[in-house]
């Protein structure tokens, strides 16, 4: 037996621990239509898992500024965008999705954007920059 959240990395379901435990606590992983409650319970290596993402987007800042989007009508596309404390690029991958011309993704952090935010040729990443520090 194996803990669930590392069953459903080890199948390739979630890229991460972190991943399978959002999915866990937001009810959608079952075993045999049962949902599973905690990423610790134990699993056999034969069971027959169904997962699904809790979301579409990198993080889930992406479900927030996609919920801010719809409900204030705010079109993206054609815009430069700026995504302050950008972390894994939640904002930005919602604003690349809906067309945005660019984004402009400041953090103190590095390393930190999602692999495939870092290599889309709209994005610019400025890496170990306090965006209070910024000048026009």
């Amino acid at each position: 037996m194996t803990r669930i959240d590392v069953a459903l990395v080890e199948r390739g379901l979630f890229p991460s621990r972190a991943k399978a435990r959002e999915a866990i606590e937001a009810g959608l992983v079952s075993i045999g239509g049962r949902k599973i409650a905690k990423p610790s319970e134990p699993v056999a290596p034969d069971a027959r898992i169904e997962a699904s993402a809790p979301y579409e987007w990198v993080s889930r800042g992406g479900v927030k500024l996609a919920a801010a989007l719809d409900a204030f009508d705010i079109d993206s596309t054609g815009l430069a965008c700026l995504d302050i404390g950008a972390s894994t690029g939640g904002f930005a991958h919602v604003l690349l999705s809906r067309g945005a011309k660019s984004v402009t993704c400041v953090d103190v952090g590095t390393a930190q954007l999602h692999p495939s935010i870092a290599a889309d040729a709209r994005v610019k990443s400025m890496e170990q920059t306090d965006a209070r520090k910024l000048a026009a």
